[in-house]
């Protein structure tokens, strides 16, 4: 999943600085320009991922899926423009890695 992550960031000339989650979310620290609207992207990274693992990972992600959709429909961005990149990597870093 990070792999996805990743290349859609560089898409959208964004860079991927962590990831990762628990077992029903991920955790993205994404550096992005200004002009970058926040949902496009996020829109994005969902589709992308999801298309990806459907096709790559089907017999292992079909349990997963609900009523057909990995994702839900919302999601949770927050600016973090004062606080040191450490402190959150360091937060990402202890969450339990998804897929």
């Amino acid at each position: 999943m990070k792999e996805y992550m990743e290349k859609v960031c560089t898409k959208f000339e964004c860079t991927l600085e962590e990831f990762n989650g628990e077992e029903n979310h991920v955790h993205l620290l994404v550096n992005y320009p200004p002009k970058m609207s926040i949902s496009k992207l996020v829109n994005s990274l969902k589709g992308v991922s999801s298309r990806r693992l459907r096709l790559d990972y089907a017999k292992e992600i079909d349990k997963i899926y609900w009523k057909g959709v990995l994702w839900s429909p919302s999601y949770f961005a927050g600016s973090v423009g004062g606080a040191p990149l450490s402190v959150l990597k360091q937060y990402i870093e202890q969450q339990n890695r998804p897929l």
